[in-house]
């Protein structure tokens, strides 16, 4: 039996409701959830100049340094100075016991006087009276031999004309015989003295001058070594022995330092010295020193450390005043090469590839998403790196917040909302 009409109605209206009901749960489609933005700070590359700093760990040494030790052993007479005496170059710094060595100096000099004494009446005396009586010898021998010359002569006319006996001029060829042989002995004689007895006596009491003097000149130096006096200017920084302690010879008795001006001694790569110059400027930290201490290049090798094939690079700081101490480690930094006008990014924008092959930043497009830029880049410093190309000045690089951060990124240029706080519950409640 069918229902009656209001029956079916009602059913009708039912069904219908429910059709309504459940309509929107199956049709209805969820809405897209919205894009996150990640907030980053950036700002467009600026132009500048940058300067490339190069650093290394250095050890503080004197402009110069003297071990200074005997040359004899003996026992120490006195000290002049103590550690932390200012000296000067020539000052006497310590006395040696030397009293034989006195007595042997003044042995030797009076060897000496001898020598000279004996060596000027050789040149002035000796030698002139023996070359002089040669000279006279000879001149008498020469006159001997022309009398009796003209005696054989006119003997040899009065003979032939038959007034004297053939015996008397034999008698006087015999004088005449004698007279030249005189005279040729007093000829060789005088050829002697002028040629080689002269000179060996001379050179004989100039050798034994030179001897005498050598060993006077010795003795004073033997004298001379016991006193130890300084070779620089500067400040004793070590004094080992006392006085009346034996100071054997090589061994360093006085330590003095030239500390107004000290050196700092660093190696670098060749590539970065090829960058500097003499006199260039540097600074050096030094440790409980708050300031960074003013230096200048003073030497750059001109040779590899065989080594390291690095450079050996000499700063040079000024310390008047001796505040700062040899042997102190510090590290400095050295002004390199300058880009002047050069297009300037701040060191943290830059990002490294895994295998440290490129370099990148984050650049922010029109749409507000992050994308790599590939960057090449110039000087580097801790503060800022130079850009040579990849970007330009009208780029907006991504300063922070662009760590790990992926390739089409919406981004938000500021600083994040700060988030409310959660509000704080009782313990116990429901």
């Amino acid at each position: 039996m069918k229902p009656s009409h209001p029956v079916r109605s009602a059913l009708h209206a039912v069904a219908s409701s429910a059709i309504v009901f459940f309509l929107p749960l199956g049709c209805t489609k969820p809405e897209a959830p919205p894009t996150p933005e990640v907030y980053v700070q950036a700002a467009h590359p600026s132009q500048g100049t940058i300067s490339e700093q190069i650093t290394a760990d250095a050890t503080l040494a004197p402009l110069a340094q003297a071990a200074i030790s005997p040359k004899i052993t003996a026992p120490v007479k006195k000290f002049y100075v103590q550690r932390g005496s200012h000296v000067k170059a020539g000052q006497l710094l310590v006395t040696l016991e030397n009293s034989d060595l006195q007595a042997a100096a003044l042995d030797n000099k009076g060897s000496y006087t001898a020598a000279q004494g004996a060596y000027a009446t050789e040149t002035r005396a000796q030698v002139p009276a023996n070359l002089i009586k040669a000279q006279t010898d000879l001149a008498q021998a020469k006159a001997n031999l022309d009398l009796n010359q003209s005696i054989v002569n006119g003997r040899s006319q009065l003979f032939a004309q038959g007034a004297i006996p053939g015996r008397d001029l034999d008698t006087a060829k015999a004088a005449l015989v004698q007279a030249q042989a005189a005279y040729d002995i007093a000829r060789q004689s005088l050829d002697a003295i002028q040629q080689v007895a002269g000179k060996a006596a001379l050179e004989s009491a100039q050798g034994q001058l030179t001897s005498a003097k050598g060993k006077y000149l010795g003795a004073e130096a033997q004298l001379s070594y016991t006193e130890i006096r300084s070779p620089i200017n500067g400040v004793v920084t070590d004094r080992s022995l006392f006085a009346g302690e034996t100071a054997p010879a090589g061994a360093a008795v006085v330590t003095v330092m030239d500390t107004s001006a000290l050196l700092a001694k660093l190696h670098i790569s060749q590539m970065q010295a090829q960058q500097l110059s003499l006199g260039a400027a540097a600074t050096i930290t030094i440790p409980g020193v708050t300031e960074p201490v003013p230096a200048k290049v003073s030497l750059i090798s001109p040779a590899l450390d065989p080594g390291s094939t690095t450079v050996e690079v000499w700063l040079r700081l000024e310390n008047p005043k001796g505040r700062f101490k040899a042997g102190t480690p510090v590290h400095t930094t050295i002004t390199g090469r300058t880009a002047t006008n050069a297009l300037l990014i701040p060191a943290e924008a830059v990002q490294t590839a895994q295998d440290g092959s490129s370099k990148s930043v984050m650049v922010i497009g029109p749409d507000s998403t992050a994308h790599h830029q590939a960057v090449a880049l110039g000087i580097q410093t801790p503060e800022n790196v130079q850009i040579l190309s990849g970007v330009t000045a009208s780029d907006m690089v991504i300063t922070a917040g662009a760590y790990a951060m992926d390739d089409g990124t919406k981004v938000k240029i500021g600083k994040p909302p700060a988030e409310s706080a959660a509000p704080k519950t009782k313990g116990g409640d429901d």
